[in-house]
């Protein structure tokens, strides 16, 4: 039977560590009890002479491996904050968007609201859902119908002026004939010297006043406006300006060419005069 054998004996080194734990004992006690100027003091000074340059050394050597793993943390930190800020200006991006949106919308409705105020018959505000399809007839489409109190004749206006009357009308939606249509037919005058007479559209797009005796003195910038005369339009609404006169000889009559004050193409929403007599224009002029 094999006997376990027993560790070494531990005396020896039990020792060496108690008189290690004595010699610091002693050691600290001199160190607190001297002064600046004892022993151990002067010691450690030169000690810290001895190793400074090394210590130097040591700083200048590892300092670029430090400043690389400080670099590589900061990289790490900064791509994340490069991710939310990216994320975050995307987002303002897109509340700026929607916010200038809000203010042209806000300054449209606010020209047609000013529209409706030099107007006494009531009105209501549709949104445009529809441009002209081809050259031989210019209509729009508006986003709202019998539904919402439309019907066909009913005039419609933009911030600057007469735009046409709705001829197609359905529950929401309805078409409106506009004022450049060949087959649209205004009776107007100009507001200077109350000279009547009929604007015209045209399959090219362009307005005539036409029926206006040479003898009356017409110019251009001359304002066109709605005479009231058939009972189809409101007596006052702008149709826009007189931007060439022409007197060919021996005629009755004077060519002038109207420019509308209506854009259609920038239009977003129009003003649907639903208080005037809905009296749909057939004949192509009153």
């Amino acid at each position: 039977m094999r006997i376990n054998q027993q560790p070494e004996n531990q005396g020896p080194k039990l020792t060496t560590l108690i008189v290690f734990v004595v010699l610091s004992v002693l050691l600290m006690t001199v160190w607190f009890r001297e002064g600046e100027s004892g022993p151990l003091h002067k010691i450690q000074s030169g000690t810290h002479a001895i190793a400074a340059p090394f210590s130097s050394v040591g700083e200048f050597v590892t300092r670029p491996f430090r400043g690389f793993f400080a670099w590589a943390g900061d990289l790490g930190v900064s791509r994340t904050e490069l991710v939310q800020l990216r994320s975050q200006n995307e987002t303002l991006r897109k509340r700026v968007a929607q916010l200038e949106e809000a203010r042209l919308e806000n300054e449209r409705l606010k020209a047609l609201v000013d529209a409706a105020a030099s107007q006494e018959s009531s009105s209501v505000v549709a949104r445009v859902i529809g441009r002209p399809t081809n050259p031989w007839e210019d209509t729009i489409t508006i986003g709202l119908g019998t539904n919402g109190g439309v019907k066909a004749g009913m005039p419609v206006v933009g911030p600057r002026g007469l735009l046409g009357q709705t001829v197609d009308v359905a529950g929401n939606s309805a078409r409106v004939r506009l004022l450049t249509d060949q087959r649209s037919g205004v009776a107007a005058m100009i507001q200077r010297n109350r000279a009547e007479g009929v604007l015209r559209g045209s399959i090219d797009g362009q307005l005539t006043l036409d029926f206006v005796s040479r003898e009356t003195t017409i110019k251009a910038g001359d304002v066109v406006i709605t005479s009231g005369m058939g009972g189809i339009y409101p007596k006052g609404l702008i149709i826009g300006e007189v931007s060439r006169v022409s007197r060919a000889t021996n005629a009755l009559y004077q060519d002038i060419l109207v420019k509308g004050s209506a854009r259609v193409g920038s239009l977003e929403e129009v003003l649907v005069l639903t208080g005037a007599t809905a009296q749909v224009d057939q004949t192509g002029g009153e």
